[in-house]
């Protein structure tokens, strides 16, 4: 919990909210339809603040168990493509597969947290 107020998730919704309420309102045809991406856009910041850190290292903890040692999250994944494409590791290894697939539920939900697949995938406990 940070002792910072308010914090960044909060000042986003502050923002949107301002954004909602004052601002596209008063706009018309193009601009409102801007408005409507910036406001989407803020979605998905504040669906990061919120929840993409502990995505990150549910997905390093994944990385760390699959490759057998430790880094950050860019080095671990720049690992895992180079022994992907290297052959030492493949898709057909259950440990990699699973790891992809919980690491793109993680990310839709971020980015397309309505996407009716991801309601399914998540429901199901798998993503095949």
């Amino acid at each position: 919990m940070t002792q910072n107020r308010p914090t960044a998730a909060e000042l986003v919704d502050a923002v949107k909210t301002f954004l909602n309420q004052d601002v596209k309102p008063v706009l018309e045809d193009h601009t409102a339809f801007n408005m409507m991406v910036a406001l989407k856009s803020l979605d998905i910041v504040q669906r990061e603040l919120e929840r993409g850190p502990e995505f990150a290292e549910a997905e390093r903890a994944r990385l760390v168990e699959i490759l057998g040692r430790d880094g950050t999250l860019d080095a671990l994944n720049q690992e895992l493509t180079d022994r992907l494409r290297a052959g030492t590791l493949t898709l057909n290894d259950p440990t990699v597969k699973t790891h992809l697939i919980e690491t793109t539920k993680a990310k839709v939900q971020i980015d397309q947290p309505k996407y009716s697949g991801l309601k399914q995938a998540l429901e199901s406990g798998g993503g095949e």
